[in-house]
This record gives structure tokens, C-alpha cells and sequence, in this order.
């Protein structure tokens, strides 16, 4: 669920002494020969373990840690316990467990270069990460978020970045001040085209569409009339009740689809390079249904653990399904502008 941030001087100030502190340059990774590879994963904690067999009690061989990018050789199905996740990769050396994984792919996009720099496009990350920078002055830049394969974001205008290579600049929903967009690489960055995001269904009336989803099957299903037209594994919120704080369970009843954004970011909004932080700029196809919390369905690519808890309130998918979701729910999205609000589909929660 998101959560609003204020910057205060202090703020400024950190990321001002960020960029004081920043080392020269390093050369973008381009990813070479994992160019349009198949059967890639990127690692999405902190470490994860290389076992000798599809089973979390077999010996542990090494560890590879986030955002290692693996070759996969095969995927194999274990009964073995306690992994709630059955589905492992066979990997260089023994097999991963999928729970913190992600498939990626390395693919690099012609750069549009007539963008006006007012108008939002819509766009998301080809490559397993890249790494994206602030242009405090002119000459000046320094590190700021990671962003993942297939998360998405509004991008607005083409500029030369600290390599000499076109860049694009990012809008952030929560960074609303101006100098605080964010530049990353054209080439990792896709744009995405109108037709990849026009309504499904268009033509049917809203009493008509009608989500469910059940907590205890950790299941979602989508129908016109009786019909079901997506059925599909979520990871809904943790059973999970923390002291003074928000509990984590989804919350359920009726509720109504009432804002849509193809882009959010989600968790802090602090200005930070760290990697284990719960900051998830980018968060896709994001489908807001209950109002006092801020819980919505939304794409993932930060664990595939679907068919068990794994969020802080929302209803996690595979961004794919979720992206699906985000063209069928109503209201249709505006893809002018970075929020639709509306009165829009029926969700039953429980």
C-alpha cells in the first residue's frame, strides 16, 4: 500500500551531500550476451540459496544475492516441505527455490528522441535493472532508485546522461517536485504503445463485470454476467498484526474500483540508493478498490510466490494478469494522466 511523503529541508540536504559523496560515473551495463536470452532470473532478496536437490533440507552449496541474473536449465516441481512454493529452477551448481525470483529477459529499445518533455508516456524496464540517476546541476548526478524488469512509469522527456547517451527522464507520482525526476538509460526503457493499453471489454456495462477473491483459496476470478473470463493465483496481505501499526490482512467485504494508475510508487518515498529499504517506485497497473487503506491489485516483480500471503494489503499478481486486469476493470483508465478516478467495477473480498 502506498505512503505519502513530505520533503523537508533536510531532506534536500542529504541528497545534496548524496551527490557530493558520489564516485565518477561507472559505464552502463548493457547486458551483453544475456541480450534477448531466455530462461533468466533475477535474484529479488537479499540472498537466496543454491541447495543441492529441489528440497530445502539438502545440503546448501553456496549463496548468489539480489539482483544476480541466472541462467536457468530446467524447472522442477518438489513435494518437498516446508517450501509453501513447489516450483524450483535448476541453476549453475544446484537449485534455487522460485519464492524470490523474478524471469527476466535483457532486451534494449530504439530511443525516441521527439519527446516534448511535458506529455506523459507510458513505459517499462526491458532489462533484469537498471539504475537510475538525479541531475542535481548541470554536470552533477547521482545515484538514486533501481528499477526492476517490468515495472512501469511515466517517462516525459529524452536528454544526454552522464554517459553521453540519451536518457529518459522519469515522473514520479510521489517526488512531485520537478527536481526530483529521476534519468535512466532510453535503451532499457520501453515505450508502450496505445494499442497494448485500450479497455478490454469495452462494451460492457458495469453491473455486468464483477471481481472475487478469496482469501483463504488465495484466488482471484473475474466474470462477465456468470462467466469467467480470468481466473487466477494472488498473494492478498500477511496474517500479520503489528503493534500500534496498520495490520496487514486484506481487508473484506464489497467494495468498488474507484483509481487506476498504470504507475505508482509504493512503500517510502525517501530519497535513497538502499537496496533492502521498502521503497517500490513503479509498482504497475495499479487498481485502488478500498479507500481507507489504499489497497489495490497490482503487478509484482519482487517475489512469484503466488497462491500464498506475501503483501502488506493488497492483492499481488503476475504483472501480466494484472496488467489484463487493469484494462478490463472499470473505470477505463485515461492513459493521458496519471490517476483515473471513478466509480467503477465491484470487488467482493473474503
Amino acid at each position: 500500500m502506498p505512503m505519502s511523503t513530505k520533503f523537508s529541508r533536510r531532506d534536500f540536504l542529504k541528497i545534496g551531500a548524496l551527490g557530493l559523496s558520489s564516485l565518477a560515473f561507472k559505464p552502463v551495463y548493457n547486458y551483453g550476451e544475456l541480450l534477448d536470452g531466455n530462461d533468466l532470473i533475477r535474484i529479488t532478496t537479499e540472498s537466496n540459496s543454491v541447495y543441492s536437490q529441489p528440497d530445502e533440507e539438502s545440503t546448501i552449496k553456496f549463496q548468489h544475492y539480489r539482483d544476480d541474473v541466472l541462467h536457468v536449465y530446467d524447472e522442477v516441481v518438489s513435494d518437498k516441505k516446508p517450501f509453501t512454493n513447489k516450483v524450483w529452477y535448476k541453476v549453475w551448481g544446484g537449485y534455487v527455490n522460485s519464492t524470490y525470483t523474478q524471469k527476466v529477459r535483457a532486451s534494449l529499445n530504439q530511443v525516441n528522441t521527439a519527446l516534448d518533455g511535458t506529455t506523459l508516456h507510458p513505459a517499462e524496464i526491458t532489462v533484469p535493472y537498471t539504475q537510475s540517476y538525479l541531475q542535481r546541476v548541470a554536470g552533477e548526478w547521482t545515484q538514486l532508485y533501481r528499477l526492476y524488469y517490468s515495472s512501469t512509469y511515466w517517462v516525459t522527456q529524452v536528454v544526454e546522461g552522464p554517459d553521453g547517451q540519451p536518457w529518459y527522464r522519469i515522473k514520479d507520482d510521489m517526488l512531485k517536485i520537478d527536481s526530483l525526476d529521476y534519468y535512466v538509460p532510453a535503451q532499457h526503457v520501453r515505450l508502450i504503445p496505445d494499442n497494448e493499453l485500450t479497455p478490454i471489454s469495452a462494451g460492457v456495462s458495469a453491473d455486468k463485470k464483477k471481481v472475487e477473491v478469496s482469501i483463504d483459496q488465495q484466488e482471484l476470478t473475474a466474470y462477465e454476467d456468470s462467466v469467467v473470463v480470468l481466473k487466477t493465483k494472488i498473494s492478498s496481505g500477511l496474517d500479520y498484526h503489528p503493534l500500534n501499526e496498520i495490520a496487514w490482512d486484506t481487508p473484506r467485504g464489497t467494495f468498488y474500483v474507484q483509481n487506476k494508475m498504470f504507475s505508482k510508487h509504493m512503500g517510502g518515498g525517501q530519497l535513497s540508493t538502499d537496496l533492502e529499504a521498502y521503497i517500490l517506485p513503479g509498482v504497475s497497473f495499479v487498481s485502488f478498490f478500498e479507500p481507507d487503506l489504499g489497497v489495490a491489485f497490482h503487478g509484482t516483480h519482487w517475489h512469484t510466490n503466488f497462491g500464498n500471503r506475501m503483501s502488506h494489503g493488497c492483492i499481488n499478481m503476475r504483472t501480466d494478469e494484472a496488467k489484463w486486469l487493469f484494462r478490463w476493470l472499470m473505470p477505463a483508465a485515461d492513459m493521458t494522466q496519471m490517476s483515473t478516478i471513478g466509480y467503477g467495477t465491484k470487488v467482493i473480498v473474503y
